[in-house]
């Protein structure tokens, strides 16, 4: 499993731009058959397996071996990566605006409800916790916003390189960028 996936075809982000999709391929960060991810998402394994497909035709999952259950073979499948980087010349590309800002708010929420839970669980009895929390309020011009993406995209990307490794504590790192409402001021 590769550290990142950079997605620079406009196939490969479509269908990985779909909630349910998303959350198969959480679940498929460690290799599972599709029966196995189904009970963890409560579907049924043929809706799951169906989504697996667009996933390993897109190259975003793998099958890494395979297993008899009662005659049947069947596929254990694992995420080709540990995350997905969109290329920047895909955004304002991938269906209709509306729709794609949609999905990129629903993933916020999600994001932000997986960070929630993952503090939550921290020990706090432990005699160091490492963390940091980071806001701040930028200003792009309209202009700019591809320029800004491929940057914050580049030091993201340094950032995974430099400490992506396999040794070492693990950190989480989750970056969120939204328009500011101004009903917060």
């Amino acid at each position: 499993m590769r550290d990142v996936l950079y997605l620079e075809q406009i196939e490969q982000a479509e269908v990985l731009l779909k909630p349910q999709r998303v959350e198969v391929l959480r679940q498929l960060a460690e290799p599972r058959t599709c029966t196995e991810v189904a009970a963890r998402l409560d579907q049924t394994p043929q809706r799951v397996y169906y989504h697996v497909k667009q996933l390993v035709a897109a190259g975003l999952v793998e099958l890494v071996n395979e297993r008899k259950v009662r005659g049947i073979t069947e596929g254990i499948y694992q995420a080709a990566a540990r995350s997905y980087w969109l290329s920047p010349r895909l955004v304002g590309r991938i269906g209709l605006r509306r729709a794609r800002d949609e999905l990129s708010l629903g993933y916020l929420l999600d994001l932000m409800e997986e960070v929630q839970a993952d503090i939550a669980a921290l020990d706090r009895a432990a005699p160091e916790l490492p963390s940091i929390g980071v806001s701040g309020e930028i200003r792009v011009p309209a202009e700019q916003r591809q320029q800004f993406l491929h940057d914050l995209q580049t030091a993201l990307q340094d950032l995974f390189t430099r400490y992506g490794g396999s040794e070492g504590d693990a950190f989480k790192l989750a970056v969120a960028c939204y328009p500011k409402g101004n009903n917060h001021e």
